[in-house]
């Protein structure tokens, strides 16, 4: 799967929505500016490390650094904890996750918002691990989905994520998350 495609098509429909009923007056530009500056204001009470390590042994826990996923920005994670070493999914697995998540827009003063999600809910939310040809895979976006591409399924991450990654009901606010993800198999 290439995420740089996936992202230029985003970005493509997003601007065909957003030139069609933009009813704010703001140009798509000054949105992406605005989401820049959202994730800039959290990143700059943190510590970021721009690549991936290359052996993807990350630092771990509630002090590690936000590692840059991708060149341009978009997605940033922070691992609370690595998983079990071998753990790994493979393609249109099933994979269950819990999160809760922050609108970066109202970040202040080294204080979140109130989060929302389903942490605290009986059921887990579902995606088949690169499938986002399916629609409750795709309705997630590609963020939710690319720590496991890194890390084994049991892990915990923090992870931001701009709109173009974001669900795709979202995708027109062009507003960046902060996530805190868990993921698990289907209990058998």
């Amino acid at each position: 799967m290439n995420y740089k495609n996936l992202y230029i098509a985003a970005v493509s429909a997003l601007l065909a929505v957003l030139s069609l009923s933009c009813s704010d007056d703001k140009t798509y530009a000054e949105l992406l500016t605005e989401e820049r500056k959202y994730v800039n204001n959290f990143l700059a009470d943190q510590r970021v490390v721009a690549d991936i390590p290359a052996d993807t042994v990350f630092e771990t826990g509630p002090n590690a650094p936000y590692y840059r996923l991708d060149e341009d920005g978009n997605m940033y994670m922070q691992v609370l904890n690595a998983g079990t070493k071998g753990n790994m999914a493979t393609n249109d697995d099933l994979i269950y996750f819990r999160y809760t998540r922050w609108a970066l827009a109202y970040y202040s003063d080294g204080v979140l918002p109130e989060g929302a999600g389903n942490n605290t809910a009986l059921n887990s939310a579902w995606f088949r691990f690169q499938n986002l040809s399916l629609a409750n895979s795709a309705q997630w976006g590609s963020g939710i989905q690319y720590p496991l591409t890194l890390l084994p399924i049991d892990c915990e991450v923090n992870i931001i994520i701009k709109a173009a990654y974001g669900p795709s009901l979202e995708q027109s606010e062009v507003r960046p998350y902060l996530y805190r993800l868990t993921y698990q198999r289907p209990q058998i």
